[in-house]
């Protein structure tokens, strides 16, 4: 099993990014519940032949789909040892807890932050971005609501964060017990951030009209064209209201590590809380989020819970308290910290943002291509590591509607994902359907997308002859 994962991923290259399921294949994963055993073998053969080969594809240099990265056999091994130990670090007196800390402490050095911040691992940053919510829900109203209830408060509290957030936070909070219609999505400026007048403006008119705001969100890579939202501003923003301020870092938050990028996220380091993942950039295997509190009291006294079972003493294995199960929901909760710990490890902070500038340098890449081919359009500014655009054919597509390019587009990317070669996704800028291009991936190289620009081409071409034939 081993020596075929690695031969996976270093022979990757040669195999499609996707390829679609058969129905047999689909079939033989709706079957009864097994009585009998099968041999480990059998198994693994039907692993190989049935299950590798359908995965969307996201260790394979060509994939461009979504922010995911790439994972290294390092994290792979990591994941090994960690499944070996079986290790549950909710909580008591054990080593792996250690390695969690030790990230915590990596951390807290990265964004600068004060040594009473804590941390903690979960699967994502949507659920990390649903903890922040709920620890400036806690903050803003005191403790008591945990008990009682937002509505018995019966005071009225908005939030805010730009049109081109991730969904994620609408949900955190409908979650949090608010409904998502108390978020505010702001207007975004040309370069796709928040729009920091509106922002003002839409507080001093909530705050008119008897709402009180909470929380302020900004997006460090928003998931649409990788904007970062000017976060110094928003520190000074939430400073002046009064607001809880939490980044949504997903990927971007690690551009810290890279010299060239760190920069542009001047003010994260004022953050009360950010959210991040070791599986984007940091090229952890999935699933290993994180979130960072500056206040860590702040985190406990929102996830802290007494119970008999969960007795704390000085010596034995229940010392070592408060444990990880007092700063987030989860009380069975795997080793993640493993896998994030051996990765900068092995590779080092330097390397891993010269791997963060360099998916940054192939994107810039990849958008001047675009720029001097006529039978494509750029349709955002490149802002980290994605690049969104369009195919609007030999002649101009002045002639089609909305609609009719959009479809156009949207049928070459299906056949862009269905050909193996390359797999970017989509989504809408000004109202027009476009391919978007996200490089993350530490594989992914100039051979790679030129390669997707030259069928991009070629799939387009060929439909657009056929759209004009009809």
């Amino acid at each position: 099993m081993l020596e075929d994962m690695l031969n996976y991923a270093e022979h990757i290259r040669a195999r499609p990014v996707w390829q679609p399921i058969p129905n047999q294949v689909r079939s033989h994963f709706q079957e009864p519940l097994p009585q009998q055993g099968t041999a480990l073998a059998d198994l693994h053969q039907q692993f190989m032949h049935e299950i590798l080969p359908y995965t969307v594809g996201n260790a394979h240099p060509g994939f461009m789909g979504w922010v995911q990265g790439g994972g290294t056999p390092v994290g792979m091994l990591a994941d090994m040892l960690a499944a070996g130990l079986n290790a549950n670090l909710g909580g008591r007196d054990q080593i792996p807890l250690e390695v969690e800390r030790q990230i915590l402490h990596w951390m807290r050095e990265l964004f600068a932050f004060p040594d009473t911040a804590n941390g903690v691992f979960v699967t994502g940053t949507s659920i990390a971005n649903f903890m922040a919510v709920v620890i400036a829900r806690n903050h803003f109203l005191g403790t008591e609501c945990r008990r009682t209830g937002i509505a018995q408060e019966g005071r009225k509290l908005t939030a805010y964060a730009s049109r081109g957030a991730h969904g994620c936070v609408a949900k955190a909070m409908d979650l949090a017990g608010f409904g998502s219609d108390v978020l505010r999505l702001i207007p975004m400026n040309a370069q796709f951030q928040i729009d920091l007048l509106c922002l003002a403006e839409q507080i001093e008119k909530d705050r008119a009209a008897g709402y009180e705001p909470f929380l302020i969100v900004g997006s460090a890579g928003t998931v649409d064209v990788g904007a970062i939202d000017d976060l110094a501003s928003l520190a000074d923003l939430a400073q002046t209201f009064h607001c809880w301020f939490h980044v949504d870092g997903a990927y971007g938050a690690l551009g810290m590590l890279a010299p060239q990028i760190a920069p542009r996220l001047a003010g994260i380091e004022r953050a009360a809380s950010i959210a991040f993942d070791f599986h984007k950039w940091g090229q952890v295997p999935y699933d290993a989020g994180y979130l960072l509190v500056r206040n860590g009291q702040d985190q406990l006294d929102s996830f802290a819970a007494p119970a008999s079972y969960l007795q704390r003493e000085t010596r034995g294995m229940a010392a070592g308290s408060p444990w990880p199960c007092d700063l987030g929901p989860d009380l069975s909760r795997g080793f993640r910290a493993l896998k994030t710990w051996m990765t900068i490890a092995a590779f080092g902070s330097q390397k891993l943002g010269e791997i963060i500038n360099n998916t940054c340098e192939l994107a810039r890449y990849l958008a001047l291509c675009i720029k001097q081919e006529p039978r494509l359009e750029l349709m955002a500014p490149v802002n980290l590591n994605i690049v969104c655009f369009r195919y609007i054919g030999i002649a101009s597509m002045k002639s089609m509607t909305t609609e009719q390019a959009s479809a156009l587009n949207n049928e070459l990317l299906i056949r862009l994902q269905e050909s193996g070669v390359a797999a970017p996704s989509s989504t809408r800028i000004d109202g027009q359907f476009v391919l978007r291009a996200a490089i993350v991936n530490h594989r992914t190289c100039r051979a790679d997308l030129d390669q997707l620009l030259q069928t991009t081409l070629q799939l387009g071409d060929a439909l657009f002859a056929q759209n004009n034939d009809h």
